[in-house]
Parts: structure tokens; sequence; C-alpha cells
């Protein structure tokens, strides 16, 4: 049963969402509507804005991917919600959201990450659990193809992959960057698991590139649904129908269960599970609808 103010309901299902930005945050808001148990696991590959700024002078993961899945889960109505959101816009924090600053201060305070990730979601009143893909920062490398096909090359950095075409496979640096064990936890113990939607290459294949997740995916007996793209995101992904994409996904190591579309959006080509359409979307077809999404996402349970 899908509730109506956002809350999570206790007699419903363990969810797990995966991938980051705000495609993550879209799938988090509406898995906290049909729920018992959320929990994100978000990529934390991330080198531009203020992620990158203070994953550089702190050598802590990124923080503004999970911030922004903290907050899907949060209150709405308590003031540190909003608080969380706000990004100074002058001086020497200019840039920075408030919530990336707390998070790298509990992440000093605590000497651990993850920890600092589950005070802040105490403080936010969040409904659900939000955790690294790995425990360190980790660096994203892609294999480009050449135009014409003839040879390649490797791109390193998200915001260099994100501006690239042509993405013939995805990897993290160091290659055993190891998860925390309760993202491992939570993916034996779920009963649905939701990838994406997001930037193919740089937010979801960015955590099923983690060795030891892409296992526990492989292992999980939950139901893993694709939650498709409204749009190609050029040059990542320019010219990819449903089909490209979850071809993408099996050959990284994840076999998906099922697609879930939005009617009329991209073309679905030759997919190779089950795709289920439905109207998921904002009617200005630019997001994901969270109210919407819960409920095609509610009847998807394995």
């Amino acid at each position: 049963m899908v509730g109506n103010r956002g809350e999570v309901r206790g007699n419903g299902p363990s969810v797990v969402a995966l991938g980051g930005g705000h495609g993550l945050a879209a799938s988090l808001a509406a898995a906290r509507r049909y729920a018992a148990n959320v929990c994100a696991i978000v990529s934390v590959a991330d080198d531009g804005g203020s992620s990158g700024r203070l994953r550089a002078a702190f050598g802590i993961p990124p923080p503004g991917d999970l911030r922004r899945c903290l907050v899907a889960l949060a209150d709405p109505d308590s003031p540190w919600t909003a608080a969380f959101e706000y990004r100074f816009p002058a001086g020497e924090l200019e840039g920075h959201a408030f919530g990336n600053l707390v998070l790298a201060g509990l992440a000093e305070a605590t000497g651990d990450f993850s920890q600092a990730l589950l005070e802040a979601g105490r403080v936010l009143g969040a409904a659900g659990r939000v955790l690294p893909a790995t425990t360190e920062p980790v660096i994203l490398k892609a294999e480009v193809r050449a135009p014409g096909g003839n040879g390649g090359r490797s791109i390193v950095g998200q915001v260099a992959v994100q501006e690239s075409s042509g993405i013939a496979g995805v990897s993290i640096v160091p290659a055993d960057a190891q998860p925390p064990d309760a993202a491992l936890e939570a993916l034996a113990e779920a009963d649905q698991v939701v990838i994406g939607p997001g930037s193919l290459f740089t937010s979801v294949l960015a955590v099923v590139a983690v060795p030891a997740l892409r296992d526990a995916l492989a292992a999980t007996p939950a139901r893993k649904v694709y939650v498709c793209n409204l749009r190609p995101q050029p040059p990542e992904t320019d010219g990819y129908d449903v089909a490209a994409h979850v071809d993408a996904l099996r050959n990284h190591g994840l076999e998906v269960d099922v697609a879930l579309c939005h009617s009329g959006a991209l073309p679905r080509g030759p997919v190779g599970v089950p795709c289920v359409e439905r109207p998921v979307a904002r009617d200005d077809l630019l997001a994901h609808d969270p109210v919407r999404l819960a409920a095609a996402l509610s009847d998807l349970v394995g």
C-alpha cells in the first residue's frame, strides 16, 4: 500500500535503491511511500563542484549525492531539511551546500563517514538509511571507443567521463575499494532493488562497478527493477534507447529482472527483459514523479 504523505509503510517490503544524483533521490522519495525499510547505496565518484572541493580538502567521499538522498528521506516539515539544501551564494563558502559542510564536519567529529551519514539522518528524521558505495573516495575510469571503432582511450574522473561519448565501460580506482558491510547486508535482505534513474555510466554504473556490490547484486534474491531515464543524456548516452541502457547494465555484470519505462519516453528497442510502461514522469516530463513512481514500483515488488 502506498502512503499519501510519503510515510514509510510498516508492513511493506525492504527496498534498496542505488545510483546517484537527482534520479536516486526521486526513487527514494517514491520508495518511502510503500516500503517498510529503505536503504540507499550512493555513488562516491563525484569530483566536481562543492563535493569535489570537500573531497580534495578533507579526503572524504564526496557528500553531494549523499546529501540529496538524505533530504529525499528527511522529514519534510523539519527546518533542517531546507537548511541542508541551502547553498551559500558568496564569500569563502560560495557554491557549498550547507548539508555538505555538515557531513564533512560530522565525518571529522566521528572519524567514520558512514557514522556521519547516520547522525545526519537522525537530525533530519530520515525514513531510511543512506550509505556510500565505498568507504573511501574512488576515481571513475572509462574506456572510450575512438570514432570509427579503431582503438580507444581511457578517461579518468567523473566530470571528464560525463562529457564523453562512445563509452564502452567504466571501472573504479582503486579496484578493490570496499563497500560498508551494511550495504552488503541490505542487499542480502532486500525484497526489491531499484536501480536508477540517473546518469547511466557516472551514477548508476559507478555503483555497480564496485566489485563487492556487483557480487552482492548477483546474489540477492530481491527483484531488480531498472527505472529507465526519460531521455538520452548527451554526450554520455546520446542515441541510447531502453535496450542500450539494459545492455550496458548487463555488460557490467548486472542482470535486471524488469525495466520500468515512462510511456512514450525513450524508444524501447529489443529489450531482453520484461519492460513495463507506466506514467511515472511529472507532467512536464523533466523528471520522475515520486507519487507516480511509487505506485508503479509497489506493483513490481517480487
